[in-house]
């Protein structure tokens, strides 16, 4: 796996070389190997096998697009489909076929990328492909999700953590099913009017715990690992609300569920402490308790 900047910089480069295309350009190897300070081999793996799905042609050695592909994506399209391109395991559909779905931008509307993991879903890849023209063509879903049935209206599949979820409205709730554990998946033919708020709740939470009705939670972050959460958010939601003289940080995080904070709180013990609620800080401690009463400390 390449190193991240690694990454980013391949990432650059394929948006960069997308981005001409857009525009039309004619696009000539040797001169994109200068630009972009790599081998021509480099960039011929480029055009040949990452964009191998796209309608090239060619003229004397210069790639360029078919003329109804044209000014077809519009920048962010550009980013997203050179990143898919770059991890493309992401997907359960590996086809080229598949990607040149992608690179239609009303296509990425039923997809959203949280992080570069992924699971195989390879032996479910028409389900997949069956929810997200549901999700395109705003159609009411049946499935059954742990031995128990749902009709909901379909949103987003969300790949958070290695994991594919479908965000749909179930009962005017927004839920997160995993996608691995949903069956018997039938697209109806009735239509849903798609909510723009459901579409930015999703689009702005930072996990899979869809909830307009969330709780605070204030934390005392030890100054022996403040500079983890201060380099980035390692909690839901999180603010970094104040820094003490000695370092550590208090810090407040918004939640849906214990569940969404409690094990990142254990895996940070004992250098970070509840403040508030203290419910939470009582159930954390009881658990604790619990935790000690079966284990020899002895041994």
């Amino acid at each position: 796996m390449a190193k991240p900047k690694e990454h980013d910089k391949t990432a650059v480069r394929l948006t960069q070389i997308l981005r001409k295309l857009n525009q039309g350009e004619k696009l000539d190897p040797r001169q994109l190997a200068d630009e972009f300070q790599v081998t021509l081999r480099t960039i011929q793996r480029d055009l040949l096998e990452r964009f191998s799905y796209l309608p090239f042609q060619k003229d004397n050695n210069l790639f360029y697009l078919e003329a109804y592909y044209l000014g077809k994506l519009n920048t962010q399209d550009v980013e997203r489909f050179a990143c898919l391109t770059g991890i493309k395991d992401l997907f359960p559909t590996l086809k080229n076929e598949f990607l040149r779905e992608l690179f239609d931008s009303r296509i990425s509307q039923a997809y959203l990328v949280k992080g570069h993991h992924y699971e195989d879903l390879s032996r479910k890849s028409h389900e997949f492909k069956q929810l997200e023209q549901a999700i395109l063509q705003h159609r009411w879903i049946q499935f059954m999700y742990k031995e128990k049935s749902y009709r909901s209206q379909p949103y987003k599949l969300v790949n958070h953590k290695a994991i594919w979820y479908l965000a749909a409205v179930t009962d005017e709730q927004l839920k997160a099913f995993s996608f691995s554990q949903l069956q018997r998946v039938v697209i109806e033919c009735e239509i849903f009017t798609p909510d723009t708020k459901i579409h930015n709740t999703i689009a702005n939470e930072d996990s899979i715990w869809f909830s307009e009705n969330k709780r605070e939670i204030v934390l005392k972050v030890d100054s022996s690992v403040a500079y983890y959460f201060q380099r980035r958010d390692l909690l839901p939601n999180q603010q970094i609300d104040k820094t003490l003289e000695d370092g550590s940080l208090i810090v407040s995080s918004r939640i849906a569920h214990d569940h969404q904070i409690l094990p990142l709180i254990r895996y940070w013990l004992p250098n970070i402490e509840v403040i508030s609620p203290n419910e939470m800080r009582l159930n954390l401690l009881q658990g604790l308790r619990e935790y000690l009463g079966k284990v020899d400390i002895g041994q």
